[in-house]
């Protein structure tokens, strides 16, 4: 075949995406003052050109990544704002926190679990509760060489074991080491001041329960009782309570009472439980933080503010209807409480909670914290209803109909854009393997082929010069 006829069988046979591209370098290349085809850059231009198609799919995928990822922003952070309706919605959540104050705090204090009833506690401590110990005769000391003697130790179950010393047990160390490998339920300790050495044993278990008792056979060193075990001694509204530890439980119903002192005579300490307002407007204000979060992001998707255009999300059915479910949640209206034929506070703007034009909410912090103080039970009644079936359930229901793992219309969004994304990716791999790489291994060939006959061009132009009677070489006339 001639370098002619190949070069145009090369253009007739071209597709028709790269025609143009070939005919250019194929001209290009037979017009040169020295013939010849670059077949690499050629072979890459054309098939740059044949890949158009993969350009609008990757601009598809790159669509899709922006609508996942801003989905996936959103929906994370609805999920913090229904974690919010959810614990405002709890008997043991912020809701139901409560604070304790003692009138007199070196008698008593307390702590209080969530629900704790609301209301005064009158305490009077008769007496501590203490632990049983019992201290040995000092020596000089830890290393000193204790005499021979016999030990008999009996806890308050009866238990009783016995320690000789001068046969192993030599030195205080080693007589607080034989005690605490016992097991009685008594810890040894060494105790050094400026008289020298000694050994304190003490119960494990403080009040009567834990009392024990040392008997030895001689007298050159002994134990000696030094403090009994008795239970704390206390009246809790006016019922008589006996604890073995001065960390009193069970008295009065969510509350741990911690007993540091005893009553002067005919005295008592009052401690009042009361609602944590503070807690409680800490998740108010954090609701209202995250509701504005979820807004915000809305807001721009539809917003085109300063001509930047709306969000790639504009068009989403799921996520309009997110925005116009928090508009109406934000004027919802609670019934009073069971029993009352009215309420305080009905609404968010009741506790000071108002709702700006963009849809986001402000809150007046004086306002809220007032309401709080003066009206709790009706703030509570707001967010949680009669049997929570209040605001926090409400917005609680229509928030998880977005992100529930199985059915929310965020999950379902996502997933069909993952679809379509890996939809689109098979695309262009099936476009690179069955299109692009056919097409690349057939022109990288003829281009070759064509680059072999246009450098055998000079040749065959002085063949055809000669035939036609010309020489090339002869000048003049």
């Amino acid at each position: 075949m001639s370098s002619t006829s190949l070069l145009g069988s090369l253009l007739s046979s071209a597709n028709t995406s790269t025609a143009a591209d070939l005919s250019t370098i194929l001209q290009a290349a037979t017009g040169a003052a020295t013939p010849g085809i670059d077949v690499a850059a050629a072979v890459n231009s054309a098939v740059t050109a044949a890949r158009a198609p993969e350009d609008t799919w990757n601009s598809q995928i790159s669509v899709l990544q922006s609508q996942s990822n801003a989905l996936t922003s959103i929906q994370s952070n609805v999920t913090s704002l229904d974690n919010d309706m959810q614990a405002l919605n709890s008997l043991t959540g912020p809701l139901a926190a409560t604070t304790v104050t003692s009138s007199n705090t070196s008698v008593v204090t307390a702590t209080a679990s969530s629900g704790s009833p609301t209301g005064n506690n009158v305490v009077v401590v008769n007496n501590l509760a203490s632990t049983a110990s019992y201290s040995s005769t000092t020596v000089a000391s830890a290393s000193t060489t204790l005499p021979a003697e016999t030990f008999t130790i009996t806890n308050n179950g009866g238990t009783a074991a016995t320690i000789t010393t001068g046969s192993g047990v030599n030195t205080l160390a080693d007589l607080q080491t034989a005690i605490n490998g016992l097991g009685l339920g008594l810890t040894a300790s060494i105790i050094n001041d400026a008289s020298g050495s000694r050994i304190a044993i003490a119960s494990n278990t403080s009040g009567s329960s834990g009392n024990f008792t040392v008997t030895s056979t001689g007298s050159g060193f002994g134990f000696a009782s030094a403090v009994t075990g008795i239970n704390a001694s206390l009246t809790v509204n006016g019922i008589s309570i006996s604890s073995a530890s001065n960390t009193v439980t069970g008295a009065v119903p969510g509350l741990t009472l911690n007993l540091w002192g005893t009553s002067s005579a005919g005295t008592s300490a009052s401690l009042s439980v009361a609602p944590d307002t503070a807690t409680a407007a800490a998740a108010i204000n954090q609701f209202v933080t995250d509701y504005n979060t979820v807004m915000t992001d809305l807001n721009a998707e539809f917003n085109n503010t300063a001509g930047s255009g709306q969000g790639s999300l504009a068009q989403d059915p799921a996520v309009r209807n997110l925005q116009s479910e928090l508009l109406q949640a934000s004027s919802y209206t609670a019934a009073p409480a069971s029993g009352s034929s009215s309420t305080t506070v009905p609404n968010l703007t009741s506790m000071g909670i108002s709702v700006n034009a963009d849809g986001t909410l402000s809150v007046n912090s004086s306002a809220l914290a007032s309401t709080l103080q003066s009206n709790f039970s009706d703030v509570q009644n707001f967010f949680q209803g009669a049997s929570l079936n209040g605001f926090g359930n409400s917005l609680d229901k229509q928030l998880t109909s977005f992100i529930s793992p199985a059915d929310g219309a965020f999950t379902v969004d996502l997933q069909s854009i993952s679809n379509q994304t890996s939809g689109l990716k098979t695309d262009i791999t099936n476009f690179e393997a069955n299109v692009i790489a056919p097409l690349r291994t057939q022109l990288t060939s003829d281009l070759s082929q064509a680059e072999i006959l246009l450098q055998q061009l000079p040749t065959e132009m002085r063949q055809i010069d000669t035939q036609l009677g010309y020489n090339t070489s002869t000048t003049g006339g």
